[in-house]
């Protein structure tokens, strides 16, 4: 018969999550040199470098030398940030993006149709006064709003100056109510995913997205570098670090009109920054856990904690709760407090 899985800690996890990467280099294409959507040695040091920023998360020891040292690895590899931000979620990011984009999940509207991923963060976004087939689709779920804070950190939420911002305004309040309009208008509109090509047409279904989604893309990687060296990493360097951060500002800007002085470069600038270059690319939580800023009272954002204005939660929100159904199929595993 078979043994059930003992439960480990996640610091025992990270060691041989840690352990396989290094193991498997070796044996891995070169970066930039896989066939498109399949892991190489750049994903590997992509991932290596996003564990060893949140080390101090999991293991209790913080890695910032080694998170300076992995990015590097991916940035010195050969990868570029495409020119313009608006387009890295488009119908035929595959054809245009592979500068930037470490290792990516592939869809296609045709041969891989499904209800999740970017046909999600597409068609759910759509509500309102907006119209479907200017996103490419015919599509209109009106269930996903942002909360304020990710637009009040662009300097305007039109991207005038940003182009980051990537909102839909019209008919839409900036607050969310505790009984939000069935009308889809409060809170604004996300419209980073469009399934439309470069060229503006359609993708090539009317329902089900072709954008490919980013697991890992260079943009991460240079800020992953800043932080760890304003975190106290020495194995790089301060005005590489700047370098850095506004080589993703000047793509998000069309020139140096956003660059900022190392006096402005500091970690609550960097939070700020990964917010906007990486909203709706799933990086938040983690993000905010690493800044100690999830569960607590010190950063707030509306109905946090079901209230409107934002309120502290308890600590053991900051991990998830096993499925009962695991729980139920091995008698070695035990729930995470608080569940």
């Amino acid at each position: 018969g078979s043994t059930l899985p003992k439960q480990i800690k996640r610091a025992d996890l990270f060691t041989y999550v840690e352990t396989e990467l290094k193991a498997l280099e070796g044996e891995l294409v070169d970066a930039r040199k896989n066939e498109y959507g399949r892991a190489d040695k750049g994903a590997a040091w992509a991932l290596l470098a996003r564990m060893y920023l949140n080390a101090e998360v999991y293991t209790g020891t913080p890695k910032w030398n080694e998170a300076i040292a992995y990015a590097k690895k991916v940035i010195d590899a050969g990868y570029s940030l495409i020119p313009d931000y608006t387009r890295l979620m488009r119908a035929d990011n595959n054809l245009h993006n592979t500068s930037e984009f470490i290792l990516t999940i592939n869809y296609d509207g045709k041969k891989t149709q499904g209800y999740g991923g970017t046909t999600f963060l597409t068609n759910a976004a759509i509500g309102g006064s907006m119209t479907p087939t200017l996103y490419g689709t015919n599509e209109k779920w009106g269930g996903i709003r942002t909360t304020r804070n990710i637009p009040l950190l662009f300097p305007d939420v039109a991207g005038f100056a940003d182009k980051r911002a990537q909102f839909y305004t019209s008919g839409q309040s900036l607050e969310l109510s505790a009984d939000p309009a069935p009308a889809f208008t409060e809170g604004y509109a996300i419209t980073k995913y469009r399934n439309l090509t470069s060229a503006g047409t359609s993708g090539s279904d009317p329902v089900f997205s072709d954008i490919d989604f980013p697991i890992f893309r260079l943009a991460e990687m240079y800020l992953i570098y800043a932080e760890a060296v304003l975190r106290g990493g020495t194995a790089g360097e301060g005005n590489t670090a700047l370098g850095y951060v506004n080589q993703v500002r000047a793509r998000a800007y069309g020139g140096s009109s956003g660059n900022i002085s190392s006096t402005q470069l500091n970690l609550d600038f960097i939070l700020d920054e990964r917010a906007r270059e990486f909203y709706w690319e799933g990086y938040r939580r983690t993000d905010l856990i690493r800044f100690n800023k999830f569960v607590e009272g010190s950063y707030l954002w509306p109905w946090k904690g079901g209230v409107s204005s934002g309120t502290a939660v308890p600590a053991y929100r900051k991990l998830f709760p096993i499925p009962s159904s695991d729980i139920n199929s091995n008698s070695n595993l035990s729930q995470n407090p608080g569940y």
